[in-house]
């Protein structure tokens, strides 16, 4: 990588997560934690002025053949300087109508122009792509807690694009192969590895130090013009893969569309082409059901059990990701805030009950639930597995 690219990577690993950490233990040793504005002001202008230093120099490099390499990276970076900047109030999309720190957002646009991608962080800077130096990893601070959720959550992802990566070999084959009952398997022991990070995830989480201390550096910010949303855990392809592969959502849903076009500039170059040919391909659920004159072969019973247990697994991960994450780690917590915290608590932008509501459909849809609001896909799940017993 070039000097000044090396610099700032050198500095985001050390001097930023010790003032972002120093600031995160005077804000939790107040009686308002959510109030931030006027303490720590010597460190927060030290994070500004310190990161603005490298920033400059990286702008005049330009990304070029001969500036700066590994923008991906160096784009990780800057996102999470601007999304400290957010976390303690040195700039708020609810106040201007243009990000005021103009290095940071032309050095932003730059690189994700060139790249296809949000000139923010986004999940897989912190997950997928974050390079470890030393047995450590980025992060915005040294709290356990931050890097327990940076871990499980990077296990969970690893583990639903291990079983989007089973499902997708399976349309090369069909439904009716013989290998695909093993596929089959591959995908649900993927999905119960997703269960069980889970699982330790939000044991071992604590509840105020995540939603005080952790997730304030997942809230949207401007960069130029354009405010982005906070970076999701959900922002990769293979749990969007899952669903449309298994047929619980579809593409053709102005709801789970609309979710896909939100998302797409949040993930990887290599993601988005992924979910792009994915969403070209016939769902293995109509698949199923289009054999079902085959219902008493063996290898259809077979294989569509094995399918009917993916399907329940996912749909669990959702109903407990939905229960348990969202219930005890963001809506329980929202309750004490006042109601000018509790405006710019979501990480995605819209209010909470408006998100909450959200999340509910996902979840719905993923369980093929029964409901009469929205189509899911409970009446061809319930089809198929009376054709299994």
């Amino acid at each position: 990588m070039s000097k000044n690219t090396e610099n700032f990577d050198a500095w985001i690993r050390s001097s930023f997560v010790e003032m972002n950490s120093a600031l995160e233990e005077r804000y939790f040793a107040q009686e308002n934690r959510a109030d931030v504005e006027g303490v720590g002001d010597d460190v927060k202008n030290q994070i500004l002025d310190e990161g603005r230093g490298y920033i400059v120099k990286l702008v005049a490099e330009g990304n070029t053949d001969e500036g700066f390499d590994r923008a991906f990276d160096l784009l990780g970076n800057l996102g999470l300087y601007m999304a400290a900047l957010r976390r303690h109030e040195l700039t708020n999309p609810a106040r201007e109508q243009k990000s005021p720190h103009q290095e940071a957002s032309a050095l932003g646009m730059h690189i994700a122009t060139s790249l296809g991608v949000a000139p923010r962080f986004a999940t897989s800077h912190l997950a997928t792509h974050n390079y470890a130096v030393g047995g450590v990893q980025k992060s915005f601070t040294s709290l356990k807690d931050e890097f327990h959720f940076l871990n499980y959550n990077t296990c969970g992802i690893l583990s639903f694009k291990r079983a989007a990566d089973a499902l997708m070999r399976i349309l090369p084959l069909g439904v009716s192969h013989p290998v695909t009952s093993m596929l089959l398997g591959d995908a649900a022991d993927a999905l119960r590895a997703v269960k069980n990070y889970n699982d330790k995830l939000f044991g071992e989480l604590d509840t105020k130090r995540f939603f005080f201390s952790v997730r304030p550096y997942y809230k949207p910010y401007r960069v130029g013009r354009h405010e982005y949303r906070g970076a999701n855990a959900g922002d990769f392809s293979g749990i969007n893969e899952l669903d449309l592969l298994l047929g619980l959502c579809r593409a053709n849903d102005p709801y789970y569309s609309q979710l896909l076009v939100d998302k797409m500039l949040f993930m990887m170059p290599a993601d988005q082409a992924s979910l792009r040919d994915c969403m070209r391909k016939r769902p293995l659920l109509d698949e199923f059901l289009d054999g079902a004159s085959s219902a008493k072969e063996p290898w259809f019973k077979k294989n569509a059990a094995a399918f009917l247990e993916v399907c329940a697994l996912h749909g669990e991960i959702a109903a407990q990701h939905h229960d348990q994450l969202v219930e005890k780690f963001i809506a329980g917590p929202s309750d004490v805030l006042d109601k000018a915290h509790l405006a710019q608590v979501t990480a995605s932008g819209p209010p909470l009950p408006v998100l909450l509501k959200s999340l509910e459909v996902l979840r719905d849809l993923r369980l093929a639930a029964e409901r009469s609001d929205i189509e899911t896909s409970f009446g061809q799940i319930k089809r198929l597995k009376d054709l299994v017993s």
